[in-house]
C-alpha cells in the first residue's frame, strides 16, 4: 500500500454506495486527485463535514487500483464559511470551483500555479473587499492565462496592431478593422480597460469601472472561457450579474 500526502481545495463530491463519497480535490503538489471517501456519509464519521467542497483540507490518501482511498483528513480553512450566508458570493465560489475542475482534465499532473489562484480567489471572495462578479472575472481571466489562452486586450490579436475595433473570441481577443471576424463583438473601451485591469490585478481601477462596463465584461469573459473549455459552466446561471445601467 503507497501512502502519501498533500494538501488542497477540495472542489466537488459524489455520492458512491449508500455511505462513501468520491471527493474531487486540486492539490498543491500533486495536482487534481479523485478519492474514495469511506463511510463519510454516515453521522458517525469522523471526517466527513472536513471533505465538503470550498474547504481547504490536508489528506492523507493510499494508492487503489482504480481511486485512491482517503484516511485522514484535517481541516486547514475552510473557504466556504464567509461565503454561505451571502448569496453572490457563494454562487461565485461554485462557479470558480467548477472551472478549476474542468481547466484542469489530468489528473495527478501538478498545477501549482491554479491551485495558488484558485485559493487566493477564494480568499478574496471571502473578504468582501471587491464585488463577486469581478472576484470571479478575474479569476477567469487569470486561470485562462496560466493555461494558455489568456485574451489579447491591447493590440490585434492576429496582426498585432494597437488599432483595436472589436473583440472576437475565435481570434483569441482583440482585433483590428482588418482582422475582425463576422460576429465580433465590439466592446466599449472602458469594458476593454476593465478586463486589461482584473488580469493585470489593478482593483482600484476595476473597482472603479460602471456597472454597464462590468456586465459587458462579464459577459465576454463568460463566453471567452466557455468557448476555450468547450463545455458550459452550469453555475454560471446562478451567478448574480450586476444590472447594465
Amino acid at each position: 500500500m503507497s501512502l502519501y500526502r498533500d494538501d488542497g481545495i477540495v472542489l466537488r463530491t459524489h455520492k458512491l454506495g449508500e455511505a462513501d463519497r468520491i471527493v474531487t480535490v486540486l492539490t498543491r503538489r500533486t495536482g487534481k486527485i479523485r478519492g474514495v471517501a469511506k463511510g463519510v456519509r454516515r453521522t458517525t464519521s469522523r471526517f466527513g463535514a472536513r471533505l465538503e467542497p470550498f474547504t481547504h483540507v490536508d489528506v492523507q490518501l493510499h494508492t487503489g487500483r482504480t481511486l485512491d482511498v482517503i484516511t485522514q483528513a484535517e481541516t486547514i480553512r475552510p473557504y466556504g464559511e464567509p461565503l454561505v450566508a451571502d448569496y453572490p458570493r457563494y454562487t461565485a465560489g461554485v462557479a470558480m470551483l467548477e472551472t478549476a475542475d474542468k481547466l484542469i482534465m489530468d489528473e495527478k499532473e501538478p498545477a501549482l500555479r491554479q491551485f495558488l489562484l484558485l485559493v487566493g480567489g477564494l480568499r478574496t471572495l471571502g473578504s468582501g473587499e471587491h464585488e463577486p462578479r469581478l472576484v470571479l472575472d478575474a479569476y477567469f481571466l487569470r486561470s485562462l492565462a496560466v493555461a494558455g489562452y489568456a485574451p489579447a486586450l491591447e493590440t490585434c490579436a492576429r496582426c498585432r496592431t494597437p488599432a483595436v475595433r472589436a473583440f472576437a473570441i475565435v481570434a483569441g481577443g482583440v482585433v483590428c478593422g482588418a482582422c475582425r471576424p463576422a460576429g465580433a463583438a465590439v466592446p466599449e473601451g472602458e469594458t476593454l480597460a476593465l478586463m486589461t485591469a482584473l488580469l493585470k490585478g489593478d482593483w482600484v481601477t476595476a473597482d472603479a469601472s460602471g456597472a454597464r462596463h462590468r456586465a459587458e465584461c462579464s459577459g465576454l469573459v463568460a463566453a471567452y472561457l466557455q468557448w476555450h473549455l468547450e463545455h458550459g459552466i452550469r453555475s454560471l446561471r446562478h451567478v448574480e450579474r450586476e444590472p447594465a445601467s
